[in-house]
C-alpha cells in the first residue's frame, strides 16, 4: 500500500509504506491534474476531505439531539430525528467504501461499508414505524460518537494516543529481539517503526494510526455501558476491564503486524501467487495484508465477542440494545434477558421480544 495520506490516520486500521518512498502523493497529484484519476487517488481525496468528518458529526449530532428530546418526553420526535441520523450514518460508512476497497484492500471492511447503509435505512424505517426500543441502540451510537469524534478531530489528543501506542508497541518489539527506533510517519506523527528496508525481507514497514490505538473498540463499549441504567459499581469495573483487555490485545495485533510486514512472515511463493493473481496485492505487501486484514480481522471478531460476554456478565442491561441489533440483523425477536435469566435487568424502556 502507497504510504497513508495524512487523513486517512483516523479511519484505516494501520498505515503501510515502502521504507524511504514518498513518492506516491506525486503520483496521485499528477494523475489528478491530468483528469485521469484511478481508485486508490479518489480514495485519498475523499479521506483529505472534510466530508467523512462533516457526516459523522452530523450524525452523532442528530442521535445526541434525539437523546435530549427523549429526556423532555418528546419521543415521537425523538424517533423521527434519530430515524434522520441513522440515515446519515449509513451514507457517512458508505462514504469510506472507496478507501477501504482501494487502499486497504479489506474484504471484511469493504463488505461493512457496503451492507452499512441498508442496514441503517432498515434501523431508520423501524423507528419511523414506531420501534420506540431502538432509542436505547441510538443512545448508545450517540455515545460512542461523543468517545471516538473528540479523539479523532482534537490534534493534541490524537497525537498523544497515536505517539504513546507507538512507544508501547515498539517496547513490545523490543521484549521480542527487534529496536528498529521510531521516526516520523507518512501521518506526520512519531509512529513509524524504522526498519532499515535493505536488512529487512520486505523493504516495507509499518507505522501508527489512530485506528490503531483501538480507541474505536473502547468507545463502543465505553458506548454501550455509558448508555443503559445501571449502578456505577458494576459499570466501572466494566469499563475498566473491556478498556485494558482491548488495550492488551490491540497491542499484541500491533506488534504482530509491525513484525509480518517487514520480515515477511506470510512471503510464502503460494500465498504471493494466489495474492498477487487473484486479489491484486503487490507482492512485497502480501504479508502485511495477510497479517492485517485476514489475521487479525478476524481475531479482532472473536475478540470482540469475548468481551461483549464479559461485559454482560457484570452489566446484563447492555443485553437490551443488543437484542435490538440481533432484530435488525436476523429479523427475529431474541429474548436474551431470559435466555441468561436476567430478567431482573432489564431496562424499563426495552420491553420483552413478546411485547415488541
Amino acid at each position: 500500500m502507497p504510504p497513508a495520506p495524512a487523513g486517512a490516520d483516523g479511519v484505516s486500521a494501520a498505515g503501510l509504506e515502502f521504507a524511504g518512498d514518498a513518492a506516491v502523493s506525486s503520483v496521485f497529484a499528477f494523475a489528478s491534474a491530468s483528469g485521469t484519476v484511478p481508485g486508490p487517488a479518489i480514495a485519498s481525496t475523499l479521506i483529505d476531505s472534510p466530508l467523512t468528518d462533516v457526516l459523522a458529526w452530523l450524525a452523532i449530532g442528530a442521535f445526541l439531539a434525539a437523546v435530549v428530546l427523549q429526556w423532555n418526553g418528546a419521543v415521537d420526535e425523538a424517533r423521527q430525528l434519530a430515524a434522520v441520523a441513522w440515515v446519515v450514518f449509513g451514507i457517512f460508512w458508505l462514504a469510506m467504501f472507496p478507501y477501504y476497497y482501494y487502499e486497504m484492500q479489506s474484504p471484511l471492511q469493504t463488505i461493512l461499508t457496503v451492507v452499512a447503509l441498508p442496514l441503517c435505512t432498515y434501523v431508520a424505517y423501524l423507528l419511523y414505524s414506531g420501534r420506540q426500543s431502538l432509542l436505547l441502540l441510538s443512545k448508545a451510537v450517540a455515545l460512542m460518537g461523543v468517545i471516538y469524534l473528540p479523539v479523532e478531530t482534537i490534534p493534541v489528543a490524537r497525537t498523544w494516543l497515536i505517539e504513546t501506542t507507538a512507544a508501547q508497541t515498539h517496547y513490545g518489539m523490543e521484549l521480542l529481539g527487534h529496536s528498529p527506533g521510531i521516526n516520523e510517519g507518512a501521518n506526520g506523527y512519531q509512529s513509524r517503526f524504522d526498519f532499515d528496508p535493505d536488512e529487512t525481507v520486505t523493504g516495507r514497514t509499518t507505522y501508527i494510526i489512530l485506528a490503531c490505538t483501538g480507541i474505536g473498540s473502547m468507545a463502543i463499549f465505553g458506548g454501550l455501558i455509558a448508555s443503559v441504567k445501571a449502578p456505577l459499581k458494576r459499570k466501572v469495573p466494566a469499563f475498566v476491564m473491556a478498556i485494558g483487555v482491548i488495550w492488551f490485545l490491540n497491542l499484541l495485533r500491533n506488534v504482530f503486524i509491525g513484525l509480518a510486514s517487514p520480515w515477511g512472515w506470510f512471503q510464502q511463493d503460494w500465498l504471493v501467487s494466489f495474492m498477487t493473481t487473484y486479489m491484486g496485492a503487490e507482492a512485497n505487501r502480501v504479508s502485511f495484508l495477510v497479517a492485517h486484514n485476514y489475521i487479525a480481522q478476524s481475531l479482532s471478531v472473536v475478540a470482540l465477542i469475548g468481551i461483549t460476554y464479559l461485559v454482560v456478565k457484570l452489566v446484563p442491561e447492555i443485553l437490551a440494545p443488543l437484542e435490538d441489533v440481533l432484530y435488525v440483523l436476523t429479523g427475529n425477536e431474541y429474548d436474551l434477558f431470559e435466555a441468561l435469566d436476567v430478567e431482573e435487568h432489564r431496562p424499563a424502556n426495552a420491553p420483552s421480544a413478546l411485547d415488541q
